[in-house]
């Protein structure tokens, strides 16, 4: 407990460095008289103690001057500067420190390199001893007290009272409530080279049998610095990585990575009730497609759309609240309409009336129509519409299925895979259903992106663009500029890359065409528990350089 303080000024003094003592028996005693104390109920004081010949008698003999009268025992004094230092700016702190760990272990440390009270100083005029040994910290019926004090190189001179805290017994919050327990946790160590990462890793190890793995995590990455050299231990798996010079994308994933139960092993309480926010503006259906087993309904894109975009807008707010702060954001296609609605272009209602729209109309168009991916650059296809460019050699083409059918003949020498897909999408075949996607996306409040937005339309960043209702129909129909827009993200000097969705497909679109200085990690992934997956990403994020918030990440531990 901090019982009083105050700081006062030299004023006009013999020089720059010179102390004053008056200034300092002063400003003890206004903190004495603001704790409400005498000076015989402190027990020891912190000295600023530089070890000079001019401040170190000046300090002692305001000391003797102020808590060295009227008192039975003494006044223990002592000095965290013979154990490490001048600390300059710190050197406050540090007494600070030293005191509460003496009160905690309840011993007066010793101060070093002292064989004999200094001869400049009267200690007879006063009961102030130097801790020349270690001492039991001994207390009758009250709380230990101490001072500590610290003096600027201006003159500046301040002094704190601390008092060891009320005893009794301390109550640990239970596990449970609004606190989610991960089944897997990610346990972080860094060292400033690669030698002593390995060293520390090797402590950890032997340091993790019989421990709960939760308390190991939260204490490793709250209580220690994360310096430049860094590995995760998550479930079995060792991630390594260092932080990376740049700024931070977040991905939004499109249809075709749908699947059975997406997002059901996630149970962070606020990824839940965010899920059941945005399911609840969707017919139930939805929700049903995405607690079945098999996943059935998932490949109808009405509640396809729907279901990626509740999802994808759940994993936002819960990586959000873990203090991940993108730079941009780019989706594929329908991750767009994600984009828009956590950038603030869009109301939770509006966005989900016209991701609503969107699959709604295109569900009713006629079946019939296909989509091809082909290994080919976007300048070799011709005769076919073109619904997305992946990369520089990774086009997806999309129309009628004979079209489809003549086109991949003619590529007998590229490998192409047919889309499972119930429509054409971004073909011509969707245009019978613009009209009226129109009507409805004029009938929503559209505001300017607070996060950017790089489009799939154009592949660049977009600003006020995107509350034209006529983008959102550009957007159904025209391509998706996946490739262009990744191009622009490295351009805007972004170096990570989070996708956000039910598995990684944009990342390992990206990881085909980006260098190797970039990092890309997924927050799900189909082929794995997606407890792990989650816990692996968090992991490789900060791995990269990421801030997150591992008090919130980790909020059932506890420190050991």
């Amino acid at each position: 407990v901090v019982r009083g303080s105050a700081v006062n000024q030299d004023g006009a003094s013999n020089g720059l460095t010179a102390p004053n003592g008056p200034a300092q028996e002063r400003v003890i005693r206004q903190a004495l008289a603001v704790a409400g104390l005498s000076a015989a109920e402190v027990d020891v004081v912190e000295g600023h103690g530089t070890g000079t010949r001019l401040g170190d008698p000046i300090e002692a003999q305001a000391l003797l001057a102020t808590y060295g009268r009227d008192r039975e025992e003494p006044l223990w004094l002592g000095s965290v500067k013979s154990n490490i230092g001048h600390t300059s700016a710190a050197a406050g702190v540090a007494g600070v420190i030293k005191m509460v760990l003496a009160m905690r272990h309840g011993v007066l440390p010793r101060t070093l390199h002292v064989d004999a009270p200094s001869p400049h100083v009267e200690w007879q005029a006063g009961r102030v001893e130097l801790l020349t040994q270690a001492r039991p910290w001994v207390v009758g019926g009250r709380p230990r007290r101490a001072g500590v004090s610290s003096f600027g190189i201006s003159g500046t001179n301040a002094h704190v009272i601390l008092e060891e805290a009320p005893r009794g017994e301390i109550e640990e919050a239970p596990r449970g409530g609004d606190v989610m327990v991960p089944s897997v946790v990610p346990i972080l160590v860094s060292a400033r080279s690669e030698q002593a990462l390995r060293a520390q890793e090797a402590r950890l190890r032997a340091f993790l049998p019989g421990r709960d793995l939760l308390d190991v995590a939260f204490s490793a990455a709250t209580t220690r610095a994360h310096l430049e050299c860094r590995v995760a231990l998550v479930g079995g798996e060792r991630f390594a990585g260092r932080p990376v010079v740049g700024k931070t994308a977040v991905l939004f994933t499109g249809q075709g990575s749908q699947r059975a139960r997406m997002g059901a092993g996630l149970t962070y309480p606020l990824f839940r009730r965010v899920f059941d926010e945005v399911c609840g503006h969707f017919d139930p259906e939805v929700r049903e497609a995405l607690v079945c087993a098999d996943g059935s309904g998932l490949d109808d894109t009405r509640v396809t759309q729907a279901a990626l975009f509740a999802v994808e807008v759940a994993l936002f707010r819960l990586v959000e609240s873990f203090g991940v702060r993108p730079d941009f954001l780019l989706g594929h296609s329908i991750g767009e309409l994600v984009a828009a609605h956590v950038a603030g272009v869009l109301s939770l209602a509006d966005a989900c009336a016209l991701v609503a729209a969107r699959g709604r109309l295109m569900g009713a168009l006629p079946a019939g129509g296909g989509m091809l991916a082909v290994q080919a650059s976007e300048d070799e296809v011709s005769g076919v519409a073109v619904a997305a460019v992946n990369g520089p050699n990774a086009v997806v083409v999309s129309g009628s299925l004979e079209e489809l059918r003549e086109f991949q003949a003619r590529w007998p020498d590229r490998k192409t895979t047919w889309l499972a897909v119930s429509h054409a999408f971004h073909s011509p075949l969707m245009e019978p259903m613009l009209e009226e996607f129109e009507r409805v996306a004029r009938g929503v409040d559209f505001r300017s992106p607070r996060i950017p937005i790089v489009s799939n339309v154009t592949g660049g960043v977009v600003g006020d663009e995107v509350t034209d209702p006529a983008y959102w129909v550009r957007h159904v129909r025209e391509a998706v500029r996946f490739h262009d827009g990744v191009r622009t993200l490295r351009e805007q000097g972004v170096t990570r890359f989070l996708e956000l969705g039910p598995d990684a497909v944009l990342t390992a679109m990206a990881r085909s065409f980006l260098d190797d200085d970039v990092v890309l990690a997924a927050a799900l992934r189909a082929k794995q528990p997606e407890p792990h997956a989650f816990a692996a990403f968090l992991a490789q994020a900060h791995n990269a350089g990421v801030p997150v918030d591992w008090a919130a990440v980790l909020a059932g531990g506890k420190r050991i």
